[in-house]
């Protein structure tokens, strides 16, 4: 069984910043690409950013200069650091990993979910 427990959140001014993690756990094989995806009421939901297992990323434009994802290969985690947040990014993110647990087994796993709300 594998688990994606995320961590952050909450809410934030306009300009400010907040950090979102999540550790995956449970029998893991290998974890191959990672990535944060949010979720706005009404919306579809849609990456926000995605980090390889070399490292590589690739964000969305509208987050782009502004968040920074990294993981931790050894921890199995990762983590999207938000800056200068805008009202436009509130939205419930969700963490998501894409694991092989056996020789025959691999599929995307999701997180619980955490609501960012930025607002004065």
């Amino acid at each position: 069984q594998v688990q994606l427990v995320q961590s952050g959140g909450g809410l934030v001014q306009p300009g400010g910043s907040l950090t979102l993690s999540c550790v995956a756990s449970g029998n893991i094989l290998y974890i191959y690409a990672m990535g944060w995806y949010r979720q706005a009421p009404g919306k579809q939901r849609e990456l926000v950013a995605a980090i390889a297992s070399e490292g590589n990323t690739n964000y969305a434009d509208s987050v782009k200069g502004r968040f920074t994802i990294s993981r931790d290969n050894a921890k199995k985690t990762v983590a999207l650091q938000m800056n200068s947040l805008k009202p436009e990014d509130t939205a419930v993110y969700y963490c998501n990993a894409d694991i092989r647990t056996s020789p025959l087994s691999r599929r995307d796993y999701w997180g619980q979910g955490t609501q960012v709300t930025v607002s004065s």
